[in-house]
């Protein structure tokens, strides 16, 4: 007879959810075993896997938030049990709301369930409004920023699986969510608004922590995907020139080291020249009209 070939275990001790008291056991991904076989890094500096053939597919992604299957809170693992009481009745008061938009989007789903990459895409839609009621000492921002491209990941993912449902849709709006809050990231970090020291991986997957290049890097990308579509054209031209800057200080005149691989150098050229393209595209439109 063949064993069932696992690829997670829960926790021994439970936790208690501090929204609203109900105890369950954390999901963990094993590591090691040949389970993960890494593939490419895409030009959004998400880490592609290999079909394995012992384990299937396996999405790493799935695993990190921290998700009470009752009132659907979602953290990542460090802050879902460092909250204060301002934030605990803030997230409370929004249990039926993420209820109901689970329900519409998902169906019924059960987080007690083992995770998968339906269960993975709904943590980080979770993680995302809870992050929007937490207090600035936790960077919540950031996290939310990290969330909501991870959220369009994997509801990438499930639109290439089932075409036929609105997961494609879904995967947009938080293209379009992390674009705006990656751009606010970077002015909460510079004006300290926000605390970088909170950040203890800044991702933006879970293979590597890019750090603070990485997150210029990826408002630079989103910027691409998503700011090219602004009406507006003075504003558009200010974001991309931002990023251009961006772009330019920290990787441009750069050379490979252990904190700047060649990898991640040579897609910030090639960005840079895409972005420069477009921006004297758009300069030579303007001048004409």
């Amino acid at each position: 007879m063949n064993s069932v070939r696992k690829i997670s275990f829960r926790q021994k001790n439970s936790i208690k959810c501090p929204i609203c008291s109900n105890e369950f056991y954390r999901e963990e991904l094993f590591s090691g075993g040949g389970r993960l076989i890494a593939g490419a890094l895409t030009d959004e500096l998400r880490r592609q896997y290999e079909d394995n053939k012992k384990y299937g597919i396996i999405y790493p992604l799935a695993y990190t938030l921290t998700v009470c299957n009752r009132c659907l809170y979602s953290a990542f693992q460090k802050d879902f049990l460092e909250i204060n009481d301002e934030e605990i009745q803030n997230i409370r008061n929004g249990s039926n709301s993420r209820v109901s938009a689970i329900e519409k989007y998902f169906g019924e789903i059960d987080f007690n369930q083992d995770r998968n990459l339906l269960l993975g895409a709904a943590s980080y839609m979770l993680a995302v409004d809870c992050y929007s009621k937490r207090n600035k000492k936790i960077a919540p921002t950031f996290k939310s920023a990290i969330s909501s491209i991870r959220a369009a990941w994997l509801f990438d993912d499930l639109g290439k699986l089932y075409p036929e449902k609105s997961y494609k849709k879904m995967s947009l709006f938080f293209y379009k969510k992390a674009y705006v809050l990656y751009l606010k990231v970077i002015e909460n970090f510079q004006s300290g608004d926000e605390p970088i020291e909170s950040v203890q991986n800044m991702g933006p997957d879970t293979d590597k922590n890019w750090g603070y290049e990485g997150v210029l890097y990826m408002s630079a990308v989103l910027t691409l995907k998503v700011g090219s579509k602004e009406q507006d054209m003075g504003i558009r031209l200010n974001n991309f020139n931002a990023c251009k800057r961006y772009l330019s200080r920290i990787f441009g005149l750069g050379k490979s080291s252990k904190s700047k691989p060649s990898e991640i150098l040579d897609k910030t050229r090639n960005l840079y020249d895409k972005i420069n393209q477009l921006i004297e595209q758009w300069e030579k439109e303007v001048n004409i009209n």
